[in-house]
């Protein structure tokens, strides 16, 4: 596993550190977690594109199924 070092101004921090208490959490936690969900999300033009086809293909996949 790798380190990364953030500096975050003093007001930030303790708003991290409030968010991290409301869900009993460390902040380092609260922020691992968050850098995960973001990485685990589609990068949107690749959503887009998908909805896009979906949509336009709907009434076709129907009479595939």
């Amino acid at each position: 596993m790798d380190t990364i070092t953030v500096t975050l101004p003093s007001d930030r921090f303790l708003e991290l550190k409030k968010r991290a208490v409301s869900f009993s959490i460390s902040p380092e936690e609260l922020v691992r977690v968050s850098i995960e969900e973001l990485l685990a999300r589609p990068e949107e033009p690749f959503q887009r594109a998908v909805d896009y086809v979906l949509k336009k293909n709907a009434e076709f996949y129907q009479r595939l199924a």
